[in-house]
């Protein structure tokens, strides 16, 4: 653990607030604590709400707003666990402030938003990251450790999917359903941002264009009539190094809790991914395949740092999370982590996602806005 930077005891605690309510914001302060950080303060709509958090439970003090937080001082780093469509201001008033950042993602809810965040983070120096954790599986980095090598060969196709089912229902309803809180895209801004993310992460590669198409399979839902946010998206891409590539996204797909699934294709073998069965790898060849087990003692380098359990004792999302932010804090410690993703790769998310909805809208091919 300590490998990961998860008992600096040698080093004093960081300070860190957390602004948000929510499942995820409980998610940060538990990373933190487990990083060696002190939760100096919470934050949320209402006082009341950021009373009743998890993070509460752990945090020095309960502040009145997000700016009575960013104002006080007593601050190193700032977690974004807000609705989307607070993301940027509360962010941009953290870098003006002189902290680090950890903003949830998507990083906006548009392209241009998100370049002046990744831009002020840069121009500000500070740490700044977004929670593609799934780059931290110990198997998607012995993946894209074998790409690297070459032992998969030229890519010639990226296929796979995000499926969940948490919004089947009409009686079904979140926040993220509404644009003006969640932005234009729900399900690939939420979800196929991930997805895309560790196809590039693990490849190398980058999704040069993109034929979307785009559905809502709810068109109201708990008392919303006119849902407007996709149910669904599928992607059709091409890569910039020649690979073709699909990938769907559903939030309405019955049975599937959060199966993200990622295959690769190359001249010399294909491997696999399955977010549910994070501790297995599939490596395909034409003379036979084989499943790889997640074992710290036949791992690469670059995967067995993220594994500190040994084979056999699983490991899943919470150790994801908890490996993303102590890569974060090692970050504003002045390391350069290999693989943390930055406000740069959040803008490239936001990037992929206008071009996903420019394409349903338009039905045209839509190039992705390089950086």
């Amino acid at each position: 653990m300590e490998e990961l930077g998860l008992t600096p005891t040698d080093l004093a605690p960081l300070r860190v607030g957390i602004v948000g309510t929510g499942f995820i914001g409980g998610v940060h302060a538990r990373a933190a604590r487990l990083a060696g950080a002190r939760i100096a303060g919470v934050a949320g709509s209402t006082p009341e709400r950021a009373a009743l958090t998890s993070a509460a439970r752990f945090a020095d003090r309960v502040y009145h707003s997000p700016e009575e937080l960013i104002d006080s001082g007593d601050l190193d780093v700032l977690h974004v666990c807000t609705p989307n469509h607070l993301h940027a201001p509360i962010t941009l008033k953290a870098l003006e402030a002189g902290l680090h950042v950890i903003c949830e993602k998507p990083l906006a809810t548009d392209s241009g938003t998100a370049a002046l965040m990744a831009a002020r983070a840069q121009q500000s120096a500070r740490t700044a990251t977004v929670p593609f954790v799934y780059r931290f599986h110990p198997m998607a980095r012995e993946a894209r450790h074998r790409l690297a090598t070459g032992e998969i060969g030229r890519v010639s196709l990226i296929q796979g999917s995000y499926l969940q089912d948490w919004l089947l229902s009409p009686d079904d309803d979140d926040w993220r359903v509404d644009p003006g809180l969640g932005g234009p895209s729900r399900t690939f801004a939420d979800i196929g941002s991930h997805w895309c993310d560790l196809a590039e992460f693990v490849t190398g590669d980058r999704i040069s264009a993109v034929s979307a198409q785009t559905s809502v399979a709810v068109p109201a839902r708990a008392g919303r009539a006119d849902v407007r946010t996709e149910d669904m998206a599928i992607v059709q891409f091409r890569t910039v190094g020649g690979a073709l590539g699909t990938m769907a996204a559903s939030q309405v797909s019955p049975g599937r809790k959060n199966r993200l699934f990622l295959e690769i294709s190359g001249s010399r073998a294909s491997v696999a991914f399955d977010q549910e069965q994070p501790e297995t790898l599939w490596l395909g060849r034409r003379q036979g395949s084989e499943l790889l087990t997640r074992d710290p003692q036949t791992l690469s380098n670059p995967a067995r740092r993220y594994s500190p359990l040994p084979a056999g004792h699983a490991q899943g999302y919470h150790d994801c999370f908890d490996a993303f932010v102590a890569d974060s804090y090692a970050a504003v410690r002045g390391e350069r982590p290999d693989g943390l993703p930055t406000f740069d790769d959040g803008l490239r998310a936001a990037r992929i996602c206008d071009a996903v909805l420019t394409s349903a809208r338009t039905g045209a091919w839509v190039e992705v806005e390089s950086s």
